[in-house]
């Protein structure tokens, strides 16, 4: 949320992306053909954040500082709230199912009574400090009436249904908090990365015919399997794009800036791929011999961990249960869907069509072509879903609260004061003579 003079201006939303390689910070909103129209980007280099989860809090603090001044600048307004995303290896899922019996079968069924069934899911019993992140209905039955996907507006006496729960860690969430607060701002709400970025990359009709969203990140790849339309199953797993530079950091000995480079200039995920096998050198260290490397050698390294990545990958669409519904197959997202030949090499490997998703389905016409690259799929999902459910936080009533405390303190000091003065006077009255 910003400070916008303009009131016919649609709301202006800020998302912010704490991830692994870099903080991000993207303001925007929705244009009059119903299209999101980018208005400022902030991005810097993440350095407090390990596999997803904050691990230093002032450089944390520091990088988020940075991304919003940059975005601010551009945007040319102040930043109050922001929408931010949540990810890493403590997220887990699990699937529960919930009961609710009706007073009345003739009253019809409302929105009330969805969310009575969602708040009982908040008080399942959890793993000490966990917490729920997002409830997620699958479908309703009615009165033994299986399979309703909307079951508003019907009438029956036991509303049954199944939920897909998220879950993560309370300290985790906790750290978020406090480093969005430190740089002055507040959080609207925090949503899981992967389905923040399957708003960005996926259409409707993909996720009606059963897709897996795979996010490569620096250091978790994420998962989302819709089916339906409907989120049927999340999971992280703890390898991203850090691992493949450390792989090529050992395997051809080099510095850990010198393999990024490697990867990034040179990488392929498909040893097959690389014909001409061009010989990479690089400057030796303090003066000592530069160091020459195959790039068929180079592909080989990189291919065997995202084989690596894609094996785990499988393993989570199978225990989904949805291997053979997956009608739309792989998309890949994130800064490690940037690899060259990635989708080639997760189609041979899983037997399943993939592409590189863009996250430009839902952007206006003239956006910035810095944003038509994977690795913003999150923050621009984020955003999307922030316009959607804007949260805005009401600053007045938390000042409320905090004042009332204060004034039942001066009534009480008030009214000591006043028993002190009776008193005082009663004792310094002279005794009456018949006494």
């Amino acid at each position: 949320m910003i400070e916008n003079l303009d009131k016919q201006q649609p709301e202006v939303v800020v998302a912010l992306d704490i991830g692994t390689t870099k903080v991000c910070a993207i303001a925007g909103r929705k244009n009059e053909h119903g299209k999101l129209e980018i208005l400022g980007i902030g991005k810097v280099d993440s350095l407090g954040v390990s596999r997803g989860v904050v691990s230093n809090i002032e450089k944390t603090v520091k990088a988020i500082s940075e991304s919003i001044a940059a975005a601010e600048r551009k945007a040319g307004m102040k930043f109050k709230v922001v929408h931010v995303g949540i990810a890493g290896q403590h997220i887990k899922s699990l699937q529960h199912r919930g009961i609710l019996t009706r007073d009345n079968d003739l009253n019809e069924i409302a929105q009330k009574d969805i969310d009575k069934l969602i708040n009982d899911m908040h008080k399942l019993v959890l793993p000490p400090g966990d917490k729920i992140l997002h409830v997620i209905p699958q479908e309703y039955t009615i009165d033994n009436e299986q399979g309703i996907s909307d079951p508003i507006g019907m009438s029956g006496v036991r509303l049954e249904a199944n939920f897909h729960i998220i879950t993560g860690q309370i300290t985790a969430s906790n750290n978020i908090h406090r480093c969005v607060e430190r740089v002055g701002l507040k959080v609207a709400d925090v949503t899981l990365e992967p389905i923040a970025s399957s708003f960005a990359v996926l259409s409707e009709e993909e996720k009606e015919a059963g897709i897996a969203l795979v996010d490569i990140g620096g250091g978790t790849t994420d998962i989302t399997i819709f089916q339906d339309g409907i989120v049927r199953h999340t999971a992280v797993i703890p390898f991203g794009g850090n691992v493949i530079t450390s792989d090529i950091k050992e395997g051809c000995t080099v510095m850990h800036q010198q393999a990024e480079k490697l990867k990034v200039s040179f990488g392929s995920a498909l040893a097959s791929e690389v014909y001409d096998n061009r010989i990479i050198t690089i400057p030796g260290l303090k003066g000592r011999d530069p160091k020459e490397i195959s790039e068929k050698n180079l592909a080989r390294i990189i291919q065997a961990r995202v084989e690596e990545i894609l094996d785990y990958v499988v393993w989570e669409i199978r225990r989904s249960g949805l291997e053979r519904k997956l009608i739309g197959g792989i998309v890949l997202t994130g800064g490690g869907a940037l690899l060259n030949h990635i989708d080639k090499l997760a189609e041979y490997h899983t037997g399943m069509s993939t592409r590189i998703g863009l996250p430009i389905e839902q952007l206006g016409h003239g956006y910035d072509e810095r944003v038509c690259n994977p690795i913003f799929a999150t923050a621009i999902g984020l955003l999307l879903k922030g316009i959607e459910n804007p949260h805005n936080i009401d600053l007045k009533e938390e000042e409320e609260v905090i004042e009332e405390p204060a004034m039942e303190e001066e009534k009480q000091g008030k009214w000591y004061e006043q028993l002190f003065h009776k008193t005082k006077e009663w004792f310094e009255t002279e005794p009456d003579s018949e006494f």
